[in-house]
Order: C-alpha cells, then sequence, then structure tokens
C-alpha cells in the first residue's frame, strides 16, 4: 500500500463518490456536491491510499484554522476495511500534522461506534459534543490527540 499526496481531480472525484456512498455521510445525508465541495478548496491535503493501482482509503486534513491540524475526512472503501488502512491514514496524517502542531483533532458521529473504538484504541481523546450539528438526533464528537501544549510545541522540519 502506498499513500500519496493527491490534487488530481479524477482521483478526487473518486474520493467525494466513495465518501458520499459510505457512512456516517449516507446517514448524515451529504450529496456528491457536499462530498466534491469536502475533497476541494483552500487548506485542505487530501491523500489516498493505493492498493495495486486501485483507491482503498483516502484522508483529508486541514492545517491551519483555529484547529489546525485537523482530519477532516477518513474514508476506506468497504472491501478494504479491518485491514489497517483506516489506522494507516491515520498515522501518515499525524506524522504531517505533527509538523505544524502538537495536537490532532477529529469529529466522529455518535452513531458511528466502530471508528469511536479504533480513535480511542489509537490515543484519541473525546474534550466535546456537538448537539445535532450536522443532522438532528446525531451529535459531532470532537476528539483530539496532543503531544503536549502549543506553548511547549516545537515545529519539525
Amino acid at each position: 500500500m502506498d499513500i500519496i499526496l493527491t490534487t488530481d481531480d479524477d482521483k478526487l472525484t473518486e474520493c467525494a463518490e466513495l465518501m458520499c456512498s459510505s457512512e456516517p455521510w449516507v446517514t448524515l445525508n451529504f450529496t456528491l456536491d457536499q462530498c466534491m465541495k469536502g475533497v476541494r478548496g483552500d487548506y485542505r491535503e487530501v491523500y489516498v491510499a493505493m492498493v495495486d493501482d486501485e483507491l482503498a482509503g483516502f484522508v483529508v486534513i486541514q492545517l491551519y484554522g483555529v484547529l489546525r491540524g485537523y482530519i477532516q475526512t477518513i474514508c476506506v472503501k468497504p472491501e478494504h476495511r479491518n485491514k489497517g488502512i483506516g489506522t494507516a491514514l491515520l498515522m501518515h496524517s499525524e506524522e504531517r500534522i505533527s509538523k505544524i502542531s502538537p495536537n490532532v483533532f477529529m469529529c466522529v458521529s455518535s452513531f458511528n461506534k466502530e471508528a469511536q473504538k479504533l480513535y480511542e484504541r489509537l490515543g484519541f481523546e473525546k474534550i466535546g459534543e456537538l448537539k445535532d450539528h450536522i443532522v438532528r438526533g446525531y451529535d459531532e464528537y470532537i476528539l483530539r490527540k496532543s503531544a503536549g501544549p502549543f506553548s511547549e510545541f516545537v515545529a519539525k522540519g
């Protein structure tokens, strides 16, 4: 498996199509247009996991803003789940973010129990809750994994 940064329009479209056909975005009623906007735009980096020249999953990270070091989206194709690809994408994201921030942030839907277990196992802690944030009846949990406060942070590379 290779994890590579992409700006390729066809690859980004493939990511958006995968996203809008997967949980939690199906339950959250995301459209293809919303997913397309989610993988494109300023201040985003999209990394794709490729297995045998096929997109197996992707992650979108944001390196600027109030929550600099935010993992915005992570998605793995169903046939590639439980094979370490999601973990590899998260670890790659953490490594990239560690160059600009001691903190990694992400959100997870209240109903996405399997993802919650993975993130907890990887050291993320729930630090907040956004009630009815995207769709009424479902909350988003704010997660953080920290190497310490910004006041002690020294940028890498």
